[in-house]
């Protein structure tokens, strides 16, 4: 059985002084992708020196990953190993003193196809 990891809602929040028309703008961007061994790359940009923080919770808000960009690092990328993950609801948030970006995603096992091959001698 393999793990499938789908479902990224992207949502900006600003933790300083939110607006619900004009949220601020934060300095740095993330985004955060599937890739073919259904590992979860994430990447930050930052445009200040600011440290950012990335972090994977489960239910229950348990964290389950958690690492420090450093300030003065402007470009940063990790892969996440799901895997070991029960099939479930996930957060992965990007934040830093200004806000943050939050992705929603959805751990599921999808049953294993069988390929039949059938060979005919005559």
């Amino acid at each position: 059985m393999t793990k499938i990891a789908a479902s990224f809602l992207l949502s900006a929040s600003t933790l300083i002084n939110p607006t619900p028309t004009t949220p601020k703008a934060l300095s740095f961007d993330a985004s955060a992708y599937v890739t073919v061994n259904h590992e979860i790359r994430v990447a930050v940009a930052k445009t200040a020196e600011a440290p950012v923080d990335i972090v994977l919770r489960g239910q229950n808000n348990q964290v389950l990953f958690q690492q420090s960009v450093s300030k003065k690092d402007t470009k940063y990328a990790v892969k996440l190993n799901v895997d070991q993950l029960t099939d479930g609801q996930y957060e992965l948030e990007v934040k830093s003193a200004e806000g943050s970006i939050r992705k929603q995603l959805t751990v599921s096992t999808q049953p294993a196809q069988q390929t039949s091959r059938s060979i005919a001698m005559q």
